[in-house]
Formats: structure tokens, C-alpha cells, sequence
């Protein structure tokens, strides 16, 4: 009776450490060939770094055997020769089939498939699946919490600019806490990388980068078990957005950087071989500046996640009472550890953000400067 009582204990402390998805490890039915507990947990793991398309909090299995899901469906909109627009909830989290105007999709690893009556899922040498993927415009639980996050962000910072508007300029409530967080965006990183002159038009953005980013990090680490910012597809979204602000509202002398990185001391005859090697490399930069960006950010909070789960996994695995506190105490420093840098990795992504748009916007004067300061000495 104490093994059970113990992992009820266990399961009941990682709700309140944020990590209660872990307790989403779906059992083996009885039809099914039982899998190895190290295979189990490497799958469960690899299904929390995916997106899906039903908010699931966690599940259990009643007395009859049946999987009872806490959570919620959500809408899938697909486009297979017309839009297809029905309710998660005809997967049954994987396990049917849905049927919509005559057509048969399968969801499969976190992706959905066209397929027949029976649900056949074809493979090739390499066993990746063959069949017709529709498009998928659905509403996932990753989207979901981007919007959640948006709507809070609207909420929290109209309030913040309605009491600087009522105070005046002076913040209260909650707004003490974020204003000195926006005063440190302003200061130490638009105005420090980008300049005094130009700053303003790239505030907007690096507020909501960093305050998004942030948000989502933290929600990473609660109980709804959302891994938004460990999906490349986010991650790639984000550095999308600025790579096109950056190349945007580059001016004429940075493109000149690119393209003319030598300058006008040198005819172009002699700089032609240099260029053959410098221009490729300055334009592979162009697309190596904002790869960096979504790799840091993905591989960092993917990582922490595989970490922190795998612990978790551990004390499944050693089922002892050494093996358990001391998985139990890794996985609560983890947790400490990943506050930190869900701030951190907020951090970086907007600085060096705002380091690419202080490239872009840098203006030289060609000398004009230097000349005035010698005609007044």
C-alpha cells in the first residue's frame, strides 16, 4: 500500500511544481503488447515537446478501464478539396477515426493524415508515413496560448498606460513591477544597441518580443504543460519577423556594408577578388543572424523540458526511496533553474534583436564630423 500512496504524493507535488502533464503518460490497453517503462517515458516525452490539437490537462484510467481525459477539444480546420472545419473530439485523442463529408483522417503523432475506413497508415523504406497530409490551419494548444498570452499582454499594458494617463506618469498596482523592466528595455537595450535617434520605432516590437516571449516560457513551466516556445515552428515565426524588420528599414549605408564592404579606397578591379569572398559571406550572414536566433531560443526550452521530464522519469525507473528524493530534489532545482531562464532566454532574443536593428539603422557620416571638429580646433 505505500508504493501507491507514495507516487499519489509524487504526482500531487509535481501539480504543484507545474509539471503535472507528466502525469499524461497514456497506459498501454489491453489489446497492445506492453511496452518497456524507458520506451514509455522516451514516447511521453517526445509527445510533450509536440503540439496538439485538444487542450488535455491530464488523464487517469477509472475503474473499468476506460482513459478519462481532463481537458478540452478544440476546432480542426483543414483544407482537403474545400475547407473541413469539425471538432477535436472526434479523435478521441488519437484513438478514432473522424469521418467528415465522406472522408477519413487520422491523427498520428500530433499530425493528421487522410486515410481510409480502416485507418491504414502507409509507410516508406525509411517508415515515415506516405499518406496525404492535408493543410492544417487548426486552432492547436499551442495557438491557443499565443492568443491567451496576446490578450494578456493587451490587458496588462493598456491598465499599465491608463494609470500613467490617471497618475500622472506614475504607475500603480502591478505597473511598479514592469515599469522598471520597461525602463531597462528602453535604456540598456533599444537606446544601447540602436541609438537615441531611432529607438523609438523599434520600442514597440522589443517590448512585445520580450514581454511574449517571457510570458510564454513562464506558462511553459505551469500545470497546463504547454511547450509554445520549444516549437521551431514559433521560434522560426519570431526570427522570421526579424529578419524582415531588420532588412526593412535597413539604410543605404547598411546595404552599402553588405554589398561595398571595402568602401571607395580601392578601384574595383583590385577589390574584385576580395569580394567573391566577402559579399557571399556578408549575405549568408543575412540569413544566419535570424537561424540563430530560433535555434537558441528552441534548442534552450526544448532542453529544459527533456531535462526536467527525464528526472521525473527517473523516479519511476528507480522506484526506491534513495532513487526517488533525489530525483525529486534534481527536478525541483531544474525548476528553480528554468524560472531563470525563461527569463534569460526573453532576454537574449531581444537584445540581440536590437542589436541586428542598430546594424541595420547605423548612418555614417563619411567624415563630415571629423572635418567639422578639425575646422573649430
Amino acid at each position: 500500500m505505500r508504493k501507491p500512496l507514495l507516487l499519489k504524493i509524487f504526482l500531487a507535488a509535481v501539480l504543484l511544481l507545474g509539471n503535472s502533464s507528466f502525469a499524461n503518460v497514456k497506459e498501454a490497453a489491453s489489446d497492445e503488447p506492453k511496452k518497456d517503462l524507458k520506451t514509455e517515458i522516451k514516447e511521453y516525452i517526445s509527445h510533450h515537446l509536440q503540439d496538439s490539437h485538444d487542450f488535455s490537462l491530464f488523464s487517469y484510467t477509472n475503474d473499468a478501464g476506460e482513459h478519462v481525459y481532463v481537458g478540452s477539444p478544440l476546432p480542426v480546420i483543414l483544407w482537403d478539396n474545400g475547407l473541413k472545419i469539425f471538432s477535436s473530439s472526434k479523435f478521441h485523442h488519437g484513438e478514432t477515426l473522424a469521418e467528415v463529408d465522406g472522408n477519413y483522417y487520422k491523427l498520428y503523432h500530433s499530425k493528421i493524415y487522410k486515410t481510409d475506413a480502416e485507418g491504414t497508415i502507409n509507410y516508406d523504406g525509411e517508415h515515415h508515413p506516405t499518406n496525404v497530409k492535408p493543410l492544417d490551419f487548426s486552432i492547436t494548444k499551442s495557438v491557443v496560448m499565443m492568443m491567451v498570452t496576446g490578450l494578456l499582454l493587451l490587458w496588462l499594458f493598456s491598465s499599465l498606460a491608463k494609470s500613467y494617463v490617471k497618475n500622472n506618469s506614475v504607475p500603480t498596482g502591478i505597473g511598479r513591477f514592469f515599469e522598471p523592466i520597461v525602463l531597462y528595455i528602453r535604456d540598456d537595450i533599444a537606446i544601447a544597441n540602436i541609438g537615441e535617434k531611432k529607438y523609438k520605432r523599434y520600442m514597440p516590437f522589443l517590448l512585445t518580443v520580450f514581454f511574449f516571449i517571457w510570458f510564454l516560457n513562464m506558462f511553459g513551466l505551469t500545470p497546463l504543460g504547454v511547450n509554445v516556445t520549444g516549437n521551431i515552428a514559433v521560434t522560426t515565426a519570431l526570427a522570421v519577423i526579424v529578419f524582415l524588420i531588420t532588412n526593412f528599414t535597413g539604410t543605404k549605408d547598411y546595404w552599402k556594408h553588405i554589398f561595398d564592404p571595402l568602401g571607395d579606397g580601392m578601384p574595383w578591379y583590385g577589390k574584385l577578388i576580395i569580394y567573391i569572398i566577402l559579399v557571399p559571406i556578408e549575405i549568408l550572414g543575412l540569413f544566419i543572424k535570424p537561424f540563430a536566433l530560433l535555434i537558441r531560443l528552441y534548442a534552450n526550452m526544448t532542453a529544459g523540458h527533456v531535462v526536467l521530464m527525464s528526472l521525473i522519469g527517473l523516479i519511476f525507473i528507480f522506484k526506491s526511496w534513495i532513487g526517488g528524493p533525489l530525483s525529486f530534489g534534481l527536478s525541483f532545482a531544474i525548476t528553480l533553474i528554468e524560472v531563470l531562464v525563461a527569463l534569460l532566454q526573453a532576454y537574449i532574443f531581444t537584445m540581440l534583436a536590437a542589436l541586428y536593428f542598430g546594424f541595420a539603422s547605423e548612418e555614417h557620416d563619411h567624415g563630415h564630423e571629423e572635418d567639422a571638429e578639425l575646422v573649430h580646433l
